[in-house]
């Protein structure tokens, strides 16, 4: 129990350091993560699920060579693809919103140390070191959760299309 408050206190204080953007930051970069997770959750059970029920439905077919059936099975693809690509648009626009949202905790940090040496005039570096600390924490978040979240949309999108390749493989087409 001790630890949790300690923990919590820490986060507390590192939150005050980095301003209110930080928290906006942080908030952030939870949802996305949320939304990473949950990608990752479908794609190993939901989306398997239902590429065996789209293999099902092929297999069942009996026409498997006329134009019609080619456009059942591309309709078919692509709205397995269409599921596995759900929400990869919204998670990159999350991650272009992470060092943006740093940049901003930047700016408003720069605006309080220059509000502090129009106070205190510029020979006083410790009140200024708060207003510092405020500019450059949020912008190293917003880089954190920008580069993790980078890394994640891309092994989404290669996940995603190398999903739809397999499911294009095992739906063959039969040629008379």
């Amino acid at each position: 129990m001790v630890f949790l408050i300690d923990f919590y206190s820490a986060i507390q204080d590192f939150i005050e350091t980095g301003g209110q953007v930080l928290l906006v930051i942080g908030i952030l970069i939870f949802v996305m993560w949320l939304m990473i997770l949950e990608r990752v959750f479908y794609y190993s059970r939901g989306h398997q699920a239902e590429k065996r029920r789209v293999l099902q439905k092929w297999q069942a077919r009996e026409d498997k060579s006329s134009w019609h059936a080619e456009q059942i099975r591309q309709a078919m693809i692509s709205r397995v693809a269409l599921a596995l690509g759900g929400r990869v648009p919204v998670l990159q626009a999350l991650v272009a919103l992470c060092p943006l949202l740093g940049l901003m905790g930047t700016v408003t940090g720069m605006i309080e140390v220059f509000d502090v040496m129009a106070i205190a005039g510029t020979g006083n570096a410790r009140s200024m070191a708060a207003g510092v600390s405020k500019a450059t924490i949020p912008t190293m978040a917003g880089m954190v959760g920008a580069l993790s979240g980078v890394f994640a949309t891309t092994w989404l999108q290669r996940t995603a299309k190398r999903e739809r390749l397999k499911l294009e493989d095992r739906m063959l087409m039969e040629h008379h």
